[in-house]
């Protein structure tokens, strides 16, 4: 079935920009299936954001790393601003999962204690749950909710009746007549605005603040709310939005150069897009206090159906304390909890002589201050210590919106003038900024960045040099002495697009590490040319085997090169782990293995720099005679990529499945996690293989645990 865009008596189902199906019923509209800012798709139609959301089989899409079935925003919308219920169709299964979400977004966790997120015997501990109280004015979740519940696969409301098909698709009816049939798989298409494309590839500033988005998640004309700051030429993530990798890569800018986020609460507009960057490439680390990552896990893991300590598994979690600084990329942070409805942090940044304050989602208004104060609802200190706001500071982002949850605009703008002009406003749309102030509005995108006149480190290069290194999975496990070497023997390079810098067929003599841009290599045999990006590496194999470049390769863009030159690389990687790959990879690497993995489902999830390190762990195998490779129930201990050849998938002895060239036999996601096998594979003859071991399957994942999650779900979904 094809979905047109609008609603209209001749075609009542709507496929929504953002995702998801509006389907208009005499009940009303009703919503199928909700990804992240579909309420921005909704507002402007004729009837409005609708208030009946059915959700989808599963609730968190892996393959995007997103919720759709994000129903807070239209919660909020139809409770506060149209004093309605939200009523939420649902299977059997899924009713406890989605009140543990929503319960967790709108009233915070419901047991934690703040103390533990403060260091002994410091700063005075405030009563943050005393203030979520007061924001809360008695709300239960059944005065803003109701819920429905699929009985044998079908649901009747106002004369509606909606069923679940086989296939899991829905079927919408009314008085006896069809209406409509939903999908039931909801896919999410990434809608934002990126402002200019840099012409060149971007290079991180030594200090600056990006805007992704400078509004609200009820604003349908400007991006939510989100901000990278760039600290010693690397990238720091503010409350990742949903899309902030695509709206990176969409304005040249690698989303690679962001190994990091700071999540300051568990709001769908500042943590909808976190899951999304911890599926990435590598392993993010996530900065945050102990009760907002608690709330966090809580949220996804109902949402997703897998266990809080799985989900803790996938990112570095490092814990903050207020009262005491937390430094990255030679930043110096300092956390404070700010005045809202659920556990937020704000913080003040300190980098060489240049301070930043961020709010986060705040109301920073006196008035109300007192008035809690009045009422016994916060002591002395914690109204101290409110009063007491870091104006100081060279730049200012301060949050404005609606109260009693966020600061007005009124305020901000009665500040004193040399105030005003340090402070940038987000969180606030556009028309609500006001006309004439001195205030300024936040903008988003790259040619807006704002850069400060920071002095430089006294070791800025070499730190340059060093974070670019310690992404390359080999340097991972060097030693720290290793680096006083590696300073000596780097040297930057820069190319322009189109230029060729490796020729086929001649002497290898430099070993190259992207630091910005992207290069493509080219090569008859290959299927598809492989492109390169920053912190991926290449030209490593010649200069082990001799053998004479393989390929030609061209910048695809202007870039920026750390190369080694042949001596003082091999020298540099004797006797190491990285050695002993590469001659893995020597033994190994060909156009056809390149081929053979773009055949197979796991390996298309895989970056170029990821495809090259499991080259690295292919064992080659050859078997001529029928046998059990694997044999069901029995742990799995590697699992076989097929070269050529055909294998059988059996059940209790029964085929159920002929696997062939570029399929695994066996289970990758049950070799990960040291489970038996649930067939037996049995070549028909003469086969060759590429056998994976599971220790080296292992380390592989737990650096990039995304893929694991993507891989595992898309088997399912």
């Amino acid at each position: 079935m094809v979905f047109d865009n609008v609603v209209s008596e001749h075609n009542p189902v709507n496929k929504l920009q953002r995702g998801g199906f509006l389907v208009e019923t005499p009940a009303g509209y009703i919503q199928f299936g909700s990804p992240p800012e579909t309420i921005k798709d909704t507002m402007s139609l004729p009837g409005g954001v609708p208030d009946i959301f059915v959700l989808p089989k599963n609730m968190f899409s892996w393959i995007k790393g997103i919720s759709v079935a994000e129903i807070e925003f239209p919660l909020y919308y139809n409770f506060f601003l149209r004093n309605k219920k939200t009523l939420i169709i649902c299977r059997d299964d899924q009713y406890h999962k989605i009140k543990r979400v929503l319960k967790e977004s709108l009233f915070g966790p419901e047991v934690f204690d703040i103390a533990e997120d403060y260091i002994t015997g410091g700063s005075h501990v405030p009563d943050i749950r005393a203030e979520m109280n007061y924001f809360r004015k008695g709300n239960r979740l059944s005065n803003m909710v109701c819920f429905g519940i699929f009985k044998n696969n079908n649901f009747r409301f106002k004369g509606v009746s909606i069923s679940i098909g086989e296939n899991g698709d829905y079927s919408v009816s009314a008085g006896g007549q069809h209406i409509a049939i939903v999908p039931g798989d909801i896919e999410y298409t990434p809608k934002y605005i990126i402002g200019e494309r840099l012409k060149d590839p971007y290079l991180p500033p030594l200090f600056g603040v990006t805007c992704l988005g400078p509004s609200h998640g009820f604003d349908p004309e400007e991006n939510t709310s989100g901000f990278i700051i760039w600290l010693n030429h690397q990238g720091v993530m503010i409350d990742p939005p949903v899309n902030s990798t695509e709206w990176l890569e969409a304005s040249n800018v690698s989303h690679k150069f962001i190994d990091s986020i700071i999540l300051t609460h568990c709001h769908a507009d500042h943590d909808a897009g976190t899951f999304q960057k911890i599926l990435e490439e590598g392993r993010i680390t996530v900065y945050t206090t102990e009760t907002v990552m608690g709330s966090f896990l809580e949220k996804y893991s109902a949402l997703s159906g897998v266990e809080t300590g799985y989900l803790g598994k996938l990112f570095n979690f490092h814990p903050v304390k207020i009262g005491s600084p937390i430094y990255i990329n030679g930043g110096k942070f300092e956390l404070f909890y700010t005045l809202h409805s659920i556990p937020t942090i704000g913080f003040r940044m300190e980098f060489q002589n240049q301070s930043f304050v961020y709010t986060s989602d705040h109301n920073n208004d006196p008035v109300l201050h007192k008035t809690l104060y009045d009422e016994k609802i916060i002591s002395r200190e914690r109204y101290e210590e409110l009063s007491d706001f870091p104006w100081d500071s060279n730049v200012i982002y301060h949050e404005s919106g609606v109260p009693p949850l966020h600061t007005p605009i009124k305020y901000l703008d009665s500040l004193p003038g040399d105030l005003k002009k340090k402070t940038v406003v987000y969180h606030i749309a556009r028309k609500d900024f006001p006309s004439e102030t001195s205030l300024t509005l936040a903008r988003f995108g790259m040619e807006n960045t704002l850069y400060f006149p920071a002095q430089a480190p006294p070791y800025e290069e070499a730190y340059q040099i060093l974070s670019v290194f310690k992404r390359l999975d080999f340097m991972q496990d060097m030693p720290v002495w290793k680096a006083q070497e590696l300073l000596d023997i780097v040297d930057i390079r820069k190319y322009t697009k189109g230029e060729r810098l490796i020729e086929k067929g001649t002497t290898g003599t430099e070993f190259y590490i992207i630091y910005a841009g992207n290069i493509t290599v080219e090569n008859e045999g290959l299927d598809d040319s492989k492109i390169y990006g920053p912190y991926d590496y290449f030209g490593e194999v010649s200069l082990i085997t001799g053998q004479d470049r393989a390929a030609d390769v061209y910048a695809a863009t202007d870039v920026v090169l750390f190369t080694i030159e042949k001596n003082k690389f091999l020298n540099f990687i004797v006797g190491t782990e990285f050695e002993k790959i590469l001659n893995k990879v020597a033994a190994t690497r060909s156009s056809e293995t390149w081929n053979l993995m773009s055949l197979n489902s796991f390996f298309r999830y895989c970056t170029s720099t990821q495809r090259t390190w499991i080259e690295s762990i292919f064992i080659p195998l050859e078997i001529e005679l029928p046998e059990n490779i694997i044999i069901q129930g029995e742990k799995l201990k590697s699992i076989y990529l097929i070269r050529s050849g055909e294998v059988d998938a059996l059940v209790d002895g029964r085929p159920v499945r002929r696997l062939e060239r570029g399929e695994f036999a066996g289970s990758l996601p049950r070799l990960y996690n040291n489970l038996e096998a649930e067939y037996t594979f049995r070549n028909r003859g003469n086969v060759s293989l590429f056998e994976l071991k599971r220790e080296d399957i292992v380390q592989f994942v737990d650096r990039n645990p995304g893929l694991i999650m993507k891989f595992s779900y898309d088997l399912t979904e």
